[in-house]
C-alpha cells in the first residue's frame, strides 16, 4: 500500500468499570453526558454516552478492581473545553461533588504553556482531564520538566 490513507480522529472511548450505575451518575451529572443507551442485564451491563446524539464514551461494567496506573491501557481520558472559563466551572462542579483531584485546580500542561485545565479521577480511579488550548498561561505547572498529563505522582 502506497498511498496515505485518510487520517483518523477517535470516535469513542470505551471504559471499564466496577459499578454501572455509579458511573453512569458521575459522567451524568458531573460532566453532562447524556444517556444514549444501555443495558442492565445480569451479566451484560453497559451504557452508551454522547452529546449532542453523537457517541463519545462507553462504560462496560467488567472490571473487578480500581484503574491500576502500572498496567497497560488507557494512561487518561482528555476532554476538551471550549474556555477557561467553561474549564473553571467543570472545576467548581466537580469540588462541589466531592470529586478527588490530582492536583490543586486548574495547572497548565508544562512549563511556560498557554494549554492547560483539570485533572481528577472518576469513581474507579481512572485519571481525567478537561483542558483548553489557551487561556492557562498564568497557572503553574505542577510537574517541572514533563507534561502535567504526561506522569501519575
Amino acid at each position: 500500500m502506497t498511498s496515505a490513507i485518510s487520517g483518523l480522529r477517535t470516535g469513542h472511548v470505551g471504559l471499564n468499570v466496577t459499578d454501572l450505575d455509579r458511573s453512569l451518575a458521575f459522567y451524568r451529572d458531573a460532566l453532562g453526558f447524556q444517556v444514549l443507551g444501555e443495558r442492565k442485564e445480569e451479566e451484560r451491563r453497559f451504557a452508551f454516552l454522547g452529546q449532542d446524539g453523537e457517541l463519545v464514551l462507553t462504560l462496560w461494567q467488567q472490571a473487578e478492581g480500581a484503574f491500576a496506573p502500572g498496567s497497560a491501557g488507557l494512561h487518561h481520558l482528555a476532554l476538551s473545553a471550549t474556555t477557561i472559563e467553561d474549564v473553571r466551572a467543570f472545576e467548581q462542579r466537580l469540588r462541589s461533588l466531592g470529586v478527588e483531584f490530582a492536583y490543586e485546580g486548574v495547572v497548565a500542561h508544562g512549563e511556560g504553556a498557554a494549554s492547560g485545565g483539570i485533572f481528577f479521577h472518576d469513581p474507579d480511579g481512572t485519571r481525567l482531564e478537561i483542558s483548553v488550548p489557551v487561556g492557562a498561561e498564568d497557572e503553574p505547572a505542577p510537574v517541572a520538566g514533563a507534561p502535567t498529563c504526561g506522569f501519575f505522582s
